[in-house]
């Protein structure tokens, strides 16, 4: 039996070739294809330069409208494809984005230049925080949803000592950054 990788691998797959998949719905499996199988970054050979996953996906001078627009089909995608559900034997895979309550939305937005925030909402109290002596904290679940989601982010991202970041992202929830 295949393990819960090589399954949401097989489906996006099909899901690319299907002949009735929408460009930007195959688009968006590619990207999430491409995520799963180069799950670390990959580093270049000048300096210590690092390069997302997903940087040559819109390539070198793409605007930041349209690297906020390709993390937003990413987040979508995650939310509506493919629950992991696993047989009563198996360990079942925790899926932060998926696993999340459907009242939970996302928003994706560039406020000022080389800044891609995305915007958690609609979190429910007694899932999103923890309230024990009194003192309210980031649920652990909260807290890996926004990990995932910074990693979808920042898959489009790059770094090093001799280049500039492409952009400064952040996940926030309310008033507060969880993720930078």
């Amino acid at each position: 039996m295949a393990d819960n990788a090589s399954l949401r691998i097989m489906r996006l797959r099909a899901l690319i070739e299907h002949s009735r998949t929408g460009d930007s719905e195959r688009a968006a499996a590619e990207r999430m294809l491409e995520r799963v199988l180069n799950k670390s970054r990959t580093q270049c050979g000048y300096g210590d330069r690092t390069y997302g996953a997903r940087h040559d996906r819109v390539g070198r001078h793409a605007s930041l409208s349209r690297i906020a627009d390709m993390i937003r089909e990413d987040i979508a995608l995650a939310r509506v494809t493919f629950p992991a559900a696993a047989a009563p034997e198996q360990v079942a895979v925790i899926d932060p984005i998926g696993d999340a309550p459907r009242g939970i939305s996302f928003t994706v937005e560039t406020p000022h230049d080389a800044n891609i925030d995305i915007t958690i909402r609609g979190v429910p109290r007694d899932w999103g925080w923890d309230g024990e002596g009194g003192v309210e904290t980031v649920s652990a679940a909260l807290r890996a949803l926004a990990g995932e989601l910074a990693e979808i982010m920042n898959g489009y991202n790059r770094n090093g000592s001799d280049i500039e970041k492409r952009f400064f992202g952040r996940v926030r929830v309310g008033g507060e950054t969880l993720e930078w």
